[in-house]
């Protein structure tokens, strides 16, 4: 069976440190896959945050995310610390790749993924381009 490959490019455009916390738990008594989604949601919020934006404004268009994939290196436990190092890549007349490579506070590498994430105009329900001011800036930090 073909597995999920997410590449990780070299330069890391933000880091966000985030504890797990005994919520995020499931039955196994580890980190949970759909935990681990919201978890990178939050790290997402705090890179694009870091470039002076939000997932509703970003150079007058919102996000919406298209796609996700997540391969999983290991495990992750109650009170870990994970390192998110984040990059932009793949960035297009509408939007942008975002990767996550996820770390627990040893180092011990647990997680890769990608979210691709598009432009949209959540009055018109629209696809819209990626404003070339924030193109510029996503490109200077790669």
């Amino acid at each position: 069976m073909a597995r999920v490959k997410v590449e990780i490019p070299a330069d890391t455009a933000f880091k966000a440190h985030i504890p797990v916390r005994i919520t995020d738990l499931n039955y196994g008594n580890h980190l949970g896959n759909d935990a681990l989604l919201s978890i990178l949601h939050e790290a997402r919020v705090q890179l694009l945050a870091h470039f002076g934006y939000t997932e509703l404004e970003m150079g007058g268009a919102s996000l919406i995310m298209a796609d996700v994939a997540i391969s999983y290196k290991g495990e992750s436990f109650y009170g870990d610390v994970l390192t998110i190092n984040m990059a932009f890549a793949d960035l297009s007349k509408y939007g942008f790749d975002i990767t996550y490579h996820v770390f627990n506070q040893h180092g011990k590498e647990i997680a890769r993924a990608k979210t691709g994430m598009l432009c949209f105009d959540y009055t018109t329900r629209k696809l819209t381009a990626l404003p070339e001011e924030v193109k510029a800036k996503l490109e200077s930090s790669t």
